[in-house]
């Protein structure tokens, strides 16, 4: 039997091989039904924030900075506007103790034998996790929402991934950018019925170089046990935050949480243990 040899051009197999492994998957469908505008999405999505109130978690924290890498397990309470406590974990109890209300802020250092207080500001609120911001800004982003920026144009267009990409414009060519994705069930939904997730939030200054930049992942519906019809809220269990000029970078990978628990009385204040030095820090 004759055997025949099939001669396949290299070139054109090659280049089917790189189309397809260049190509990656194709990205996720538009909504049907898009909304309108930025203000309709902004706001459907923190309407869906709202039910989220207080969290009681526990998470694995690692930071990278001027210092290296640090990690380890850090508890905390949450709760709107602006109260946060963290307790800094080891396997013989806490390291460290920072608590702020708001107003007046302080850090149990038991490492170093120190107490610190003072007002509450993003460079205090800084000293344990790393995030240069304010009390009520770090209460947003742990609740899986956003500060801001003061804006004086808005914009909203369907990304090749499926999801919204909403433009802030602010003073000084400043903008912010807010990624939020849609459930796959809700894509034939109209606007009001889309569940909004929120995946990125990146500010940019007037030369176009990152301010700092949030990005959210391993979304998980907690029960909300204030609600009577035993809806839950959509929780990211994975939070980066990077902050450039601060060279921060810090990631929350949460464990576990509870959603809208109750408080215990004193949890968002401390005072200082007998013996250890106190010092009073300022803000810039």
């Amino acid at each position: 039997m004759r055997r025949v040899k099939l001669r396949i051009p290299a070139a054109p197999l090659l280049a089917s091989l790189l189309a397809v492994l260049l190509g990656g998957c194709p990205g996720k469908p538009c909504p049907t039904i898009p909304h309108p505008n930025a203000d309709s999405a902004v706001a459907a999505h923190r309407s869906m924030r709202g039910h989220a109130h207080v969290i009681r978690a526990e998470a694995r924290v690692e930071q990278w900075g001027q210092d290296g890498r640090i990690r380890g397990t850090v508890l905390m309470f949450v709760r709107r506007p602006e109260s946060v406590r963290f307790d800094a974990m080891t396997q013989f109890g806490p390291a460290a103790i920072l608590t702020s209300d708001g107003e007046d802020f302080a850090l149990l250092d038991l490492r170093e034998d120190r107490y610190l207080t003072g007002p509450t500001c993003p460079a205090n609120i800084a000293r344990l996790l790393g995030i240069p911001m304010s009390g009520e800004e770090v209460t947003l982003l742990l609740l899986g929402d956003t500060p801001r920026i003061e804006a004086t144009g808005r914009e909203i267009e369907c990304t090749g991934d499926g999801t919204y990409l909403v433009t802030l414009h602010g003073a000084g060519d400043r903008k912010q950018e807010i990624e939020l994705d849609i459930r796959d069930a809700d894509r034939e939904a109209p606007p009001g019925e889309q569940r909004l997730r929120l995946v990125r939030s990146e500010v940019f200054d007037g030369e176009g170089d990152t301010v700092w930049r949030a990005t959210f992942d391993d979304h998980r519906v907690i029960r909300d046990p204030l609600s009577d019809s035993g809806m839950g809220v959509a929780m990211p269990f994975s939070i980066r935050f990077e902050h450039p000029a601060e060279n921060a970078d810090t990631t929350v990978n949460f464990e576990d949480v509870d959603l809208n628990v109750e408080v215990p009385e004193g949890a968002f204040s401390q005072q200082p243990r007998p013996g250890i030095a106190v010092d009073q820090v300022l803000c810039d």
